[in-house]
């Protein structure tokens, strides 16, 4: 997709995204996060579909309250407001976006592969290598989803993985060495992403295969793990993701079926860790 860059990125995006359910867009130099922001707005009505994306974050966030650094213009920073109507469940919103990035970075070259839950990783020289990561963050009222804001960071340029261990961008491995546009990058993943929600809602819902398709993508599925837990730990063998999203894990005594935790690809016994 080419979409003219003469025009400011925003009107871009606006354009980009005309046939899709995301079109209310901003895009701003700096904000402390746009996932805030879109939880702001959607507590003040903000409708389905609503769009924010910024060139820096001062106080960005990954999974469990960790900090999300970047540089200004060196990453895609973007969240987008859903409100589910049962259609979908609200534990596959996260994974839908991962699958819908990871499609999209892929169809640069890059051999990128979602590390569970929603991590997305390329692998180097017999390790992984964090290219993104999805957060998901609600909403709740009475017991029902008002409000789902899924933000994604994803590291574009080489200043985005500078001085983190084991990071990469797209452009320090994708197999041509052009500039990454991000309005278009943006303009894909959401494309991606809008085709998995329209599919989710249709009448076959039940069988859009978001499980089946989250499986191929995943570089965690029969790799050796160690998942760190609040209240545990399990190192095993990662048999599957289940059609909850949840990751199943047999270590020599049981099958573990985990909802929530951190994930270490281990190497083969006798090797180091890959974190």
């Amino acid at each position: 997709m080419s979409i003219s860059s003469s025009r400011p990125p925003v009107e871009r995006v606006v354009d980009g995204l005309a046939d899709t359910a995301f079109r209310a867009v901003t895009w701003v130099h700096e904000t402390g996060s746009t996932n805030a922001d879109l939880l702001e707005a959607a507590r003040n009505g903000a409708a389905h579909g609503t769009v924010a994306v910024a060139d820096h974050q001062t106080e960005g966030r990954g999974r469990r309250g960790r900090t999300w650094i970047d540089d200004p213009q060196a990453a895609l920073l973007v969240s987008v407001l859903l409100r589910p109507d049962g259609a979908i469940e609200p534990s596959w919103l996260v994974s839908a976006a991962s699958i819908a990035l990871a499609e999209t970075v892929r169809s640069l070259g890059v051999d990128a592969s979602v590390k569970w839950p929603n991590d997305i990783v390329v692998p180097s020289d017999g390790t992984d290598e964090k290219l993104a990561g999805v957060l998901a963050e609600s909403i709740v009222s009475r017991g029902r989803f008002e409000a789902v804001v899924v933000g994604v960071g994803c590291n574009v340029t080489p200043a985005a993985a500078r001085g983190v261990e084991q990071a990469t961008a797209i452009e320090i491995v994708a197999p041509q060495a052009v500039p990454v546009d991000r309005v278009e990058l943006l303009v894909s993943f959401l494309h991606g992403f809008d085709r998995l929600l329209r599919q989710a809602a249709g009448p076959s819902a039940a069988d859009v295969g978001l499980a089946e398709r989250y499986r191929a993508l995943s570089a965690t599925i029969g790799r050796r793990v160690r998942v760190e837990m609040h209240d545990r730990v399990v190192v095993g063998l990662a048999e599957d993701v289940d059609g909850d999203g949840r990751l199943v894990v047999r270590d020599t005594d049981r099958r573990h079926v985990i909802t929530a935790g951190d994930v270490v690809h281990l190497r083969p016994l006798g090797s180091a860790p890959i974190e």
